[in-house]
């Protein structure tokens, strides 16, 4: 009798290590990411939770090890920080998307992107061979709840030179 009871606890024990093995598994899935200097900021958890679940052409979320992080794709499309340096003045280009202002940074295959005029700031680098600037658009909506600290693209004419 001892033997019949044992083999429905073991089966137990062997399926709850191996439920434990599949989950820590999943766990080895995630993007690696480092947080941004100030991915702690209480308006990027605000964002986090509205982030899409898709960007560019279907580019699913993927879970990341940092807070305040993000990534779409698998390999990554797109990936993305709340928390980074907050952009006071650049020479990049500037527009506006969304309701929300953008700096864009062009680096070979990727597209650095950072809000302006918010602060945290926020930052998505796309990989242009893979998707397309639309990525931006369809983060505004989460991103346009950052604060905004008074900043604004200007037009070229705008800048008196």
């Amino acid at each position: 009798m001892d033997t019949a009871r044992r083999t429905p606890r073991t089966l137990a024990i062997v399926g709850a290590v191996v439920a434990l093995a599949a989950g820590l598994t999943g766990c080895t899935n995630a993007v690696s990411m480092a947080p941004a200097p100030s991915a702690n900021a209480a308006a990027c958890a605000a964002v986090q939770v509205r982030l899409p679940e898709t960007v560019g052409s279907g580019s699913a979320l993927r879970a990341t090890n940092a807070q305040a992080t993000a990534a779409w794709g698998d390999p990554e499309v797109a990936i993305y920080h709340c928390g980074v340096a907050v952009p006071t003045v650049s020479d990049l280009p500037c527009f506006s998307q969304g309701g929300v202002d953008w700096i864009r940074d062009d680096r070979g295959d990727q597209v650095v992107f950072t809000t302006f005029g918010r602060s945290p700031a926020a930052q998505v680098v796309v990989d242009t061979t893979k998707t397309t600037a639309q990525v931006v658009q369809d983060l505004s909506d989460a991103v346009s709840t950052l604060p905004k600290d008074g900043h604004a693209c200007l037009d070229p004419s705008d800048v008196q030179g």
